[in-house]
C-alpha cells in the first residue's frame, strides 16, 4: 500500500550524444568558460577521436589558451578527416600565422580562399599575410577587396590604416580608422590605432579627444586612460596600471613572437650577450628570475645558467606561451615589484628585457630587486632612452612606454644599494619604420659591508654585426 510520502522512482537520466555533448561545449567555450569546454572536448574525443568537429574546436581552444604547438596537431587532423570546411583552413592559416610559419600559413589560406572565394575574413587574413611577406601592394589589395565584400567590415578598415600608416599615407591611414569607428563605434583596435595616428602627426588635440570620447563611452577603460595619460601628460601614472599591461599582452600573445621578429626585436638577444659577459662560463648553478618573461624568449638563453630558472608576467596568455618553451621551473603571475618585496635574499641574477620600460618611477621595482638579490647577485635589465632635451626624469610615450635619462637611472640605482657595472646603448627595436633607441644595463649588488660603491661606468656604444 503506498502513500503520500512514499518515494516516487526517478525518472532515468539520458546520456547526452556525441552531437549534444559538442553543441553544449561550443557553448561553454564561447561564453568563456574554457576550463569547462576544454574538459568537455576531451570527453568527446575519447569517446570518438575522429570526431572532426570535436578536435577542430578543441584545437582552437587550446590556441587560445597558448598552446599553440598542440592546436595545430589539432587543427591538422580535423582537416585531414574533413578537408571541406573553409573555416576550419582558415583557422589553421591564422595558428600558422601568428606562430611565425608564413609560407605555411599562406598554403592554407589559399585553400581557404579556394573553397570560399567570397569570404571577406579570408581576404582580410591573405592581407594580413601579405604584409607580413612585405608584399605591400597585394595586401593592400586584399584590404580593399575584403572591405568590397563587407563595407561593415572595421577590422579591414583599421588593418588597410595600419598599413597605409606605415607607409605614411597618414590622411588615407586617418580615413581609413575613421570608417571602422563609422561601422563599429566601439571597435577598440580602431579607436586606438586612430588616437596613435593624431599622435603621430602631432595632432595632440584630436588625439586627446578620441580618448575623451572613447572614455565617456567606456568609463574607466585601462587603455584608453593610459594613453590619454600619454597625450595630455596629466594623471601620468608611477607605472603602467596593471590591467593595462595584463589587457594589452593578453590581446598580443599568440603573435607575440612573430610581430616582433618583424619589428627586429633586439631585447632578449642583447640581455643574454650581457648575461654571458657578467656570468661568465654558465654551469647550471644560478638562482635566477626572469622577471617580466613575457612568452619566454629569454628563456632558452638563461636556462644554461640556471639551477632554478623562474619566470613572472602579468598576463596568463604570455605565461601559457612561455610554458611551451620547458625551460622554466616556475611561472607566476603577479605584478613584479610585490613579487620581488615578498622573495628577500632569492636570487642570484635577476633579468628584465623590456619590461622596466612600462615603469616610470623606478625606485620602487630596483629596490625590490635589490632585496631580492643574494649578496653580489646581478641585475640586468633594458630601458629605453630620453632624448638629451628631455628635462624630466621619465616620461609615458604614445606608444605606452617610458623612457628614462640617464642621470636619473643612476641615481635610482645607487639609492638602491646596486653598483653600475656597465651601461651599454643599443637599437631595442624598431617603431614606426625608426630606431627605438635604449640601454642594456647591468648592475651588482653592493656589499653591505661596502663604505663606498663605485656607480657608474663610462657610456659604452654596443655595435652590431
Amino acid at each position: 500500500m503506498s502513500t503520500d510520502h512514499e518515494a516516487q522512482p526517478a525518472e532515468a537520466v539520458q546520456p547526452l550524444s556525441l552531437g549534444d555533448a559538442l553543441e553544449l561545449a561550443v557553448r561553454l567555450h564561447r561564453a568563456g568558460k574554457l576550463d569547462d569546454a576544454e574538459k568537455l572536448y576531451g570527453y568527446i574525443i575519447a569517446a570518438a577521436p575522429d570526431y572532426a568537429d570535436a578536435l577542430h574546436f578543441m584545437g582552437v581552444l587550446v590556441h587560445m589558451r597558448g598552446r599553440s604547438d598542440e592546436a595545430l596537431g589539432l587543427i591538422r587532423r580535423s582537416v585531414a578527416l574533413n578537408a571541406s570546411v573553409p573555416d576550419w583552413y582558415n583557422n589553421l592559416g591564422n595558428v600558422l600565422l601568428e606562430t611565425g610559419q608564413v609560407d605555411e600559413a599562406a598554403d592554407a589560406y589559399a585553400q581557404a580562399n579556394a573553397l570560399a572565394p567570397e569570404r571577406p575574413d579570408v581576404a582580410n587574413n591573405l592581407g594580413v599575410l601579405r604584409r607580413q611577406q612585405n608584399r605591400l601592394p597585394e595586401a593592400e589589395a586584399f584590404y580593399r577587396r575584403a572591405i568590397a565584400l563587407d563595407p561593415g567590415y572595421a577590422d579591414a578598415f583599421t588593418n588597410l590604416g595600419r598599413l597605409l600608416t606605415g607607409q605614411e599615407r597618414h590622411e588615407e591611414a586617418l580615413i581609413a580608422y575613421c570608417e571602422a569607428l563609422v561601422v563599429n563605434p566601439r571597435f577598440v583596435k580602431a579607436r586606438h590605432a586612430l588616437g596613435m595616428a593624431y599622435q603621430m602627426l602631432g595632432r595632440l588635440d584630436q588625439a586627446t579627444q578620441v580618448y575623451r570620447d572613447w572614455l565617456a563611452e567606456e568609463p574607466g577603460h585601462p587603455e584608453a586612460l593610459h594613453h590619454l595619460a600619454a597625450c595630455t601628460g596629466e594623471a601620468v601614472p608611477e607605472r603602467a596600471p596593471d590591467a593595462y599591461v595584463e589587457a594589452v599582452f593578453d590581446d598580443f600573445a599568440n603573435s607575440f613572437d612573430a610581430k616582433l621578429a618583424m619589428l627586429d626585436y633586439r631585447a632578449p638577444a642583447l640581455v643574454g650577450d650581457v648575461v654571458a659577459q657578467c656570468m661568465g662560463e654558465p654551469r647550471r648553478e644560478l638562482d635566477v628570475l626572469d622577471a617580466g618573461c613575457g612568452t619566454g624568449l629569454c628563456g632558452p638563453l638563461l636556462a644554461p645558467f640556471a639551477r632554478r630558472l623562474e619566470g613572472i608576467d602579468l598576463s596568463e596568455r604570455m605565461l601559457g606561451k612561455a610554458q611551451q618553451r620547458e625551460v622554466y621551473d616556475a611561472l607566476v603571475k603577479a605584478e613584479l615589484t610585490a613579487f620581488l618585496v615578498q622573495a628577500p635574499t632569492a636570487y642570484d641574477l635577476i633579468v628584465s628585457a623590456d619590461t622596466l620600460c612600462y615603469f616610470g618611477e623606478l625606485r620602487p621595482v630596483c629596490e625590490a630587486a635589490a632585496r631580492s638579490l643574494r649578496p653580489a647577485g646581478v641585475l640586468i635589465f633594458t630601458l629605453e632612452a630620453s632624448s638629451g632635451e628631455d628635462a624630466q626624469d621619465f616620461r609615458l610615450h604614445p606608444h605606452g612606454r617610458y623612457s628614462h635619462r640617464e642621470d636619473y637611472l643612476r641615481r635610482v640605482l645607487a639609492g638602491a644599494g646596486l653598483s653600475l657595472e656597465a651601461m651599454q646603448q643599443a637599437q631595442l627595436r624598431m617603431e614606426n619604420a625608426r630606431p627605438v633607441e635604449g640601454w642594456v644595463v647591468s648592475c651588482k649588488k653592493t656589499p653591505v659591508h661596502s663604505s663606498s660603491a663605485q656607480h657608474g661606468t663610462e657610456v659604452e656604444k654596443m655595435s652590431h654585426a
